[in-house]
């Protein structure tokens, strides 16, 4: 691979071209700083220079810091390793220079990228850039003056926006708002570009040093009423993360007291965040989200994967319209089959409210919504399915259904099409059983509603064939979806993980906890729904069907809560009929349902597990840890018995399929900042007092005792046993 460097090279015309180069979106290396400077240094001593015009290679012109350096300083917590960018090479090299710098931009400017153009004094694009400073997606904020010179020249409500949303924009966007001066045709990119510079050098055009202006400011009073809202979002959008309202606090600061000022302080705060909790999380699940696209005896074999250009997809319900909705929008052409003309109606039906949907929440425009019901077409039988790439099941689960379903398109179906269940609990050998295919046979389980949930599990038995496995990781990621490949036992990863996690709310309501305290708790620490809410959402015909599942894959784990029973026979099936642990009216929010007081009472009198028969008193901590360590508990035995490829792979599926928050890690980094020895004591004493649902697994125990982190990558020769 190519190492980082930095060139230059002078023209006849006087003018420098300074070349960052790091494919393959030339981020930031650590030892690029000191080149970058020394450069910049010699052009400004050479009498043959008289500008310069920076530019990345290759197309691109930096995709911003090279956040490496981060994961380093969260191992060794040595916060020196980040080099001094804002005020040595931004402010002191190239904003204060004697010279003046254009920044030449293409492909696209993030973060630290798009601050060193910041830096310069003008900017030249080609058209369709993209401009935009995410630092707040990994916790952190713009490093390197950003905070400052946005505003001074986007304004301050539009530079609020692009960093606390991490929202990008255009080159064409960026010119009207005053962030880009010219945009002009990547032909004429560096033409344009060297002239703008010898028009600064000349004095033709203005020698604008962004810090020092404030022209887009406006009035203190104005700024101050911006930087309200802008709290508010903070605290409605990132209630549980400190970068949001650090973010404000610096920008504030340069607009009080100038935007010198801000730079310290902006250098001052980047420091102390990228240190935090929320800053390890979000990196760990950057890099680990990288890493699930390698897959040991899969990726490593120089295979390549097949065009997948027609799709059969069984079942038009909830998932199968889901499903053909996700694939409809990347312009692969699906086949949607039905048992009768009523159900194939209802699913197309389906599909259409889902682009609808997409359309009016503005994320898809009226063209592509009606290009992508075009490549639909519904099937009553098999006739069309002769040229299909792929089929992915997705009927009720039911064993002999999904068996009838298998060996009939195998029958017709081309011998190289993949045959997937989108099944979410069945064992996939079961499935195929009836078939000659198990090579082809593989579990492409997705999140409902499949067509917005980014995850996707791959599912693979003993005897799916690698280049199935690469196929259907290929379609994941056309599909905008993330694929995790697990192994095929009983709730596969994150299902598997979670089972818990319901089982746990129920134990606690036993014990005597108020369910909505529960839920408050959950939600409050970051999770989009209390596992109660979620109960009542996925209805009781599916938790008793699930739990009965759980019970006879993991017999003596499992709490049995009459809870379950009682309120179906009180007719609540959840959000399904408007009545769970909450009231579900249309239009409005979920309602907290008093009247359930006298089933929890009738569950707690069955159940008879609260000490001396009064509730337990119990603190939001200790509700939190009872509810998710039991989670990490299963997780740990996921990863143990090798259903996952290694523990980050089971953090991302968290985050991506149980919306886990990111900004934690995962569920395995999250209980290592909780402390592995602490998340066992806890499951041990439980155990001790209430039974083997909090029995800590051997995988907790080992690496509690070892101080390893439970989401530090296993050892190779236990990845190699693994059944994956």
């Amino acid at each position: 691979m190519a190492e980082p460097s930095i060139t230059m090279e002078v023209g006849n015309d006087g003018v420098a071209v300074i070349t960052m180069s790091n494919p393959p979106v030339n981020a930031l290396a650590r030892s690029m700083f000191p080149a970058l400077k020394s450069k910049f240094d010699e052009a400004m001593r050479r009498n043959d220079v008289k500008a310069v015009v920076l530019t990345g290679k290759g197309g691109k012109f930096s995709g911003g810091f090279d956040i490496n350096v981060f994961e380093k300083i969260h191992k060794t917590g040595d916060v020196s390793l980040l080099p001094d960018v804002s005020v040595d090479i931004a402010v002191n090299t190239m904003e204060d220079a004697k010279k003046p710098i254009v920044a030449a931009i293409e492909g696209l400017a993030f973060g630290g990228g798009l601050e060193m153009a910041l830096a310069s004094h003008a900017r030249i694009a080609v058209p369709k850039v993209q401009l935009g400073l995410p630092e707040l997606t990994l916790g952190v904020i713009p490093g390197f003056g950003g905070t400052q010179r946005l505003p001074r020249l986007v304004g301050l409500s539009k530079a609020i926006e692009m960093m606390l949303l991490s929202k990008t924009v255009t080159s064409e966007e960026g010119k009207k708002l005053g962030l880009i001066d010219d945009v002009v045709s990547p032909n004429e990119l560096m033409k344009v570009a060297r002239k703008w510079a010898l028009d600064i050098a000349d004095r033709r055009k203005p020698w604008i040093r962004t810090l020092h202006r404030t022209d887009k400011i406006g009035s203190l009073a104005e700024a101050r009423v911006a930087l309200k809202s802008a709290r508010e979002l903070a605290k409605k959008i990132a209630p549980n993360t400190p970068q949001h309202l650090a973010c404000i606090d610096v920008i504030e600061e340069g607009i009080i007291h100038g935007g010198y000022s801000g730079v310290l302080k902006e250098d001052k705060v980047f420091k102390e965040l990228v240190a935090t909790d929320t800053a390890k999380g979000l990196v760990h699940i950057f890099f680990s989200q990288r890493l699930t696209s390698k897959v040991p005896n899969v990726t490593d074999r120089g295979l390549k994967p097949r065009q997948v250009k027609k799709v059969a997809v069984i079942g038009g319900g909830l998932m199968g319209s889901g499903i053909a909705t996700a694939l409809i929008l990347s312009n692969i052409h699906v086949v949607l089959k039905e048992i009768n003309a009523e159900y194939l109606q209802k699913g197309t039906k389906n599909i259409e409210a889902n682009l609808r949907g997409l359309v009016v929440k503005g994320k898809l425009t009226e063209d592509k919504a009606d290009k992508a019901f075009r490549i639909l077409k519904g099937s009553l039988d098999y006739s069309d399915f002769k040229d299909v790439d792929m089929v992915i099941e997705a009927v009720v689960e039911n064993v002999p259904l999904k068996q009838k379903i298998f060996s009939e398109i195998e029958e017709v179906c081309p011998p190289h099409c993949i045959l997937a269940s989108n099944t979410s609990t069945i064992d996939l050998n079961l499935v195929g059983e009836k078939t000659r295919s198990s090579d082809r046979i593989i579990g492409a389980h997705f999140f409902s509603p499949a067509h917005i949930m980014p995850l996707l599990e791959i599912v693979r038995t003993e005897k799916t064939s690698p280049q199935v496995i690469l196929d259907l990781m290929n379609v994941g990621k056309i599909i905008k979806k993330v694929p995790v490949v697990v192994g095929n036992r009983t709730g596969f990863a994150v299902n598997r993980a979670f089972f818990p996690y319901a089982q746990a709310a129920h134990f606690l309501i036993n014990l005597g906890v108020d369910p909505f305290r529960i839920d408050r708790v959950i939600t409050k620490f970051g999770l989009p729904l209390g596992p109660l809410q979620l109960q009542d959402l996925s209805g009781y015909g599916v938790a008793t069907a699930v739990w009965k599942e759980f019970s006879t894959a993991f017999a003596g784990r499992v709490f049995f809560s009459p809870l379950i029973d009682l309120m179906r026979k009180n007719g609540r099936d959840g959000k399904n009929n408007g009545r769970g642990f909450y009231i579900y009216e249309k239009g409005s929010k979920p309602k907290p349902d008093p009247s359930i007081l006298p089933i929890l009472e009738e569950s707690r009198r069955i159940t008879n597990i609260m000490p001396s028969g009064k509730p337990i008193p119990v603190s939001d901590q200790q509700i939190l840890e009872m509810v998710l360590f039991p989670v990490v508990n299963e997780g740990c035995r996921v990863v143990e018995e090798g259903i996952v490829v290694r523990p980050s792979d089971l953090d991302v599926a968290t985050v991506l399929g149980m919306s886990f928050p990111s900004y934690r890690g995962g569920l395995l980094f999250w209980a290592d900042l909780v402390g592995p020895k602490h998340v066992y004591a806890s499951l041990k004493k439980w155990s001790e007092q209430y039974g083997d649902f909090f029995k800590p697994s051997k995988y907790l125990e080992e690496r509690a005792a070892k101080g390893i982190p439970l989401s530090e990558a296993v050892s190779e020769n236990a990845a190699s046993r693994s059944r994956l």
